[in-house]
């Protein structure tokens, strides 16, 4: 049997505001507007989606990477909400230009801490000794998720820009972070040289743009300390069954889009690209993107395609008899992925858990 884990990281801003080289945020809507947009979005969704069951008895799983720099207590308090009824769950999205190592820290610490401690957002793991950095209470700490704002994870623009700290990922493990989503970026000049590969990723050597390959997820290798950030991709690979101008194959990078929404042959595309840890072929993960705060692509999250989609999901698997489909957050990915490499085997869902757990309210 074969399993299909379909997870939709969402870079979710609904106030559509703009950060400047400065530091300094412009544009973008009232908090009104931004709090509307999300109870619109929850509601809208919850309706559409809300009968679709997955192998586990899970609806749809959606996480939202929101963006420290649109932090606002009204739409975390919806989103929290919406999640604590079995919707999805919250991570940590940034963006920032020309930030310090020191500018950097501060603002995850400060992200993860209001959204675990204010919010009762993000998973949790047993306390790091080694790590006293990284903060919690108790016997537990907040864990959490990552996607870089404009793809610039350890500053790989060619420019510099959209970031400024080459050692970003030291920096993310030493606050809590256990994954990072934010690939692939294609085409953007900030896509990184693997390909459909889940890793472990390490800060690049002096002089270097982008997070450098510290080795391959797989069965045979087991890694365990909380300085490891796992790297998880979306599919990418070109639809030569969809062509520009009829010649040319258009590019799959695994993004759902107004003008670009999940389809029957985009699933079957995803499937046979088969992003998996080396040793468990047949758990294949689906990890999509998209901006769902855009209102032009909210269609491709639950308007009437995205409703068809999921009874696509749900007939394909039926029809082939050899799949099963689960809908899963990006702290289940992880679990699931972090299982296939202990050598665990089964149902995944069974390893929703596994290493960081549930949010704890």
């Amino acid at each position: 049997m074969r399993h299909l884990l379909v997870c939709v990281a969402d870079h979710f801003e609904p106030y559509n505001r703009t950060l400047l080289p400065d530091g300094t945020i412009t544009g973008g809507v009232s908090d009104g507007e931004a709090q509307a947009l999300v109870a619109h979005w929850c509601n809208s969704y919850r309706s559409a989606l809300g009968s679709f069951r997955d192998a586990d008895g899970c609806t749809p799983r959606h996480t939202f990477f929101y963006p420290w720099d649109e932090y606002d207590p009204g739409c975390l308090g919806r989103l929290a909400t919406f999640c604590r009824a079995g919707h999805g769950e919250v991570e940590i999205h940034l963006h920032h230009r020309n930030d310090t190592e020191a500018g950097l820290k501060q603002k995850l610490i400060s992200c993860r801490d209001a959204y675990a401690q204010q919010h009762g957002l993000l998973g949790t793991r047993p306390v790091d000794r080694q790590h006293a950095a990284t903060g919690g209470s108790g016997d537990l700490e907040p864990a959490y998720a990552f996607v870089h704002g404009n793809w610039s994870l350890c500053n790989a623009r060619p420019d510099g820009d959209w970031c400024g700290v080459d050692r970003e990922l030291g920096i993310l493990a030493d606050t809590g972070c256990y994954a990072d989503l934010t690939f692939p970026s294609a085409p953007s000049a900030t896509q990184t040289r693997s390909v459909n590969t889940i890793y472990y990723g390490e800060d690049p050597r002096v002089g270097e743009r982008g997070a450098r390959i510290r080795g391959p997820v797989s069965c045979t290798t087991k890694t365990d300390d909380h300085a490891s950030i796992m790297m998880i991709p979306g599919p990418l690979g070109l639809n030569w069954r969809s062509r520009k101008w009829g010649l040319v194959p258009r590019l799959e990078n695994a993004e759902l889009s107004g003008v670009n929404p999940a389809t029957r042959e985009r699933l079957g595309l995803w499937q046979r690209i088969g992003v998996h840890v080396p040793g468990r072929p047949e758990w294949v993960a689906a990890k999509l993107h998209t901006h769902g705060a855009v209102r032009g692509n909210q269609p491709s999250i639950f308007g009437e395609k995205m409703v068809a989609f999921h009874r696509v999901l749900a007939e394909a698997c039926a029809e082939a008899q050899d799949w099963q489909l689960h809908y899963v957050s990006a702290r289940e990915l992880f679990n699931i992925m972090k299982a296939a490499e202990q050598g665990c085997d089964g149902e995944p869902g069974e390893y929703r858990d596994l290493v960081i757990g549930a949010p704890r309210s």
